[in-house]
């Protein structure tokens, strides 16, 4: 009996060293978690902690944790970035902030890191050095992440997550640098800690970028979550959420682009025709080429043309007016891609009118001007009415060469076939949708209009070139 009693002593005693050393090894495990960069990955480890329930605004730039005083606002992400010098340095990958001091996170495929100031946490209370602050975080971050549109960027639950407040930080071999401020903006650069080039798939480090999101922590208290609204309402909230700039954007660029094509083209079509024969052939080869070239590659001549590196781009950065990635450099896009149709229209008018109807005007008396204001301007307003059209239509709907010389920045360059392509790249749909209604009603009205000028103004000027002809 008492050995039994002893057995049963001493296996008491065991197992609570066991249950001692168990809980040890767990505070050790914990501890070694909740560094400055603390990372996790359990495999079974749900999205966010049971007790907590994010709500995301409906229009996915709030979230709430619900019962706790943790949110975050202003959330956007950048599903794509640039990997073009910023002020001619290179610093790698490159993601546009919407503005300082931003929780930014990005998406590496084999893991995530995620900055966040210390301003936010000290205002949050909360401390990187805690897992449980850091799944506050990322619970914010993943629901407002996943609920984002982008198509298939989408967080896998498996990937490690890292957090740190350092504006540079270097993790398994990428170094991150956030918050930093170049040429008037805020930049979060990836780049290899050789200074290797990370935008393109590294399968031996499995290291691929493919996205950046950023957002403000802030208090639940200062922020409030609207729920979907249906019906009208759900129409009323999209009108007062759309943004108009790519309309304001494409018409003073369209409209500025046609009063210079339609100058010119008529210019250098009456002027070609005047040239020897051996002439002709190349210079309406020249004026002709970008009809026939893709688009990209107008673009991409015009940035080596007009380029911060060429002598042109030099100079105008010199006087205080860069060219390219403003306003202008989508009017100059545009001139280039549709003058060729307006050219070509006007010098096929102007080559089918008689030429003795133009010798007999000159044996009357009448001046090269003349000629041209009254006689064949007149006799070909048709063509080139139709040439204008295609030319609007063309610079309306000008997409490549846009983008290589003046990007893509919100209420500057973003012109309505830019917004398009980049909201439906978003995954938002319906703006896509409404701005290619809105791109089939102006051209067929501008089109129906047009086509009701010419045929008034054509029948005008035919009458008036037979009173001239009369007298």
């Amino acid at each position: 009996m008492k050995h039994s009693k002893s057995t049963t002593y001493y296996s008491m005693i065991l197992s609570r060293l066991f249950c001692l050393i168990v809980f040890m090894l767990s505070l050790g495990l914990f501890g070694l978690s909740g560094s400055i960069s603390c990372a996790w990955a359990d495999s079974n480890q749900n999205n966010t902690t049971e007790s907590s329930t994010v709500s995301v605004s409906s229009e996915g730039e709030r979230a709430v944790i619900e019962n706790t005083p943790y949110a975050a606002d202003e959330f956007s992400r950048a599903n794509k970035g640039t990997n073009r010098a910023v002020d001619k340095v290179y610093r790698g990958y490159t993601y546009i902030q919407p503005h300082e001091n931003m929780a930014a996170l990005v998406d590496v495929g084999s893991f995530v890191i995620v900055y966040v100031p210390q301003s936010q946490t000290e205002a949050l209370n909360l401390s990187l050095d805690n897992e449980q602050d850091c799944q506050v975080i990322k619970d914010l971050l993943y629901a407002l992440d996943n609920n984002a549109a982008g198509g298939n960027l989408k967080i896998d639950p498996d990937t490690p997550w890292y957090f740190t407040q350092e504006e540079i930080h270097t993790q398994n071999g990428v170094v991150f640098s956030f918050n930093q401020p170049v040429d008037g903006r805020f930049y979060t650069f990836v780049i290899g800690d050789d200074g290797t080039d990370l935008s393109e798939n590294t399968s031996t480090d499995e290291v691929y970028l493919n996205h950046a999101s950023f957002a403000q922590l802030t208090s639940s208290e200062a922020t409030t979550i609207t729920e979907a609204a249906t019906g009208l309402g759900a129409l009323a909230e999209f009108s007062q959420s759309l943004d108009l700039s790519p309309l304001w954007v494409t018409l003073k660029t369209t409209l500025t682009a046609i009063m210079i094509i339609f100058i010119l083209g008529i210019i250098a079509a009456w002027w070609s025709l005047r040239l020897p024969d051996h002439w002709q052939n190349a210079v309406d080869a020249i004026f002709t080429i970008p009809m026939v070239l893709p688009p990209t590659v107008c673009g991409f001549l015009l940035l080596l043309a007009l380029g911060s590196n060429s002598p042109v781009g030099q100079w105008f950065n010199a006087i205080g007016f860069p060219l390219i990635f403003s306003w202008p450099a989508t009017v100059i896009a545009a001139v280039v891609v549709a003058f060729p149709l307006m050219y070509r229209s006007a010098r096929g008018a102007f080559e089918s009118l008689n030429p003795d109807m133009l010798d007999a005007a000159r044996t009357l008396g009448w001046n090269e001007g003349r000629i041209f204001f009254k006689l064949m301007l007149p006799l070909a307003w048709s063509s080139i009415a139709a040439g204008t059209m295609l030319a609007f239509a063309r610079a309306l709907g000008e997409f490549g060469a846009t983008l290589f010389l003046a990007g893509n920045y919100v209420g500057i360059t973003r012109t309505i076939p830019i917004a398009i392509y980049f909201e439906w790249m978003g995954g938002n749909t319906d703006v896509a949708l409404f701005w290619t209604i809105v791109v089939i009603v102006l051209s067929f009205g501008v089109i129906f209009v047009l086509n009701i000028w010419s045929k008034h103004t054509t029948r005008y000027r035919r009458k008036e070139v037979n009173n001239e002809s009369e007298r």
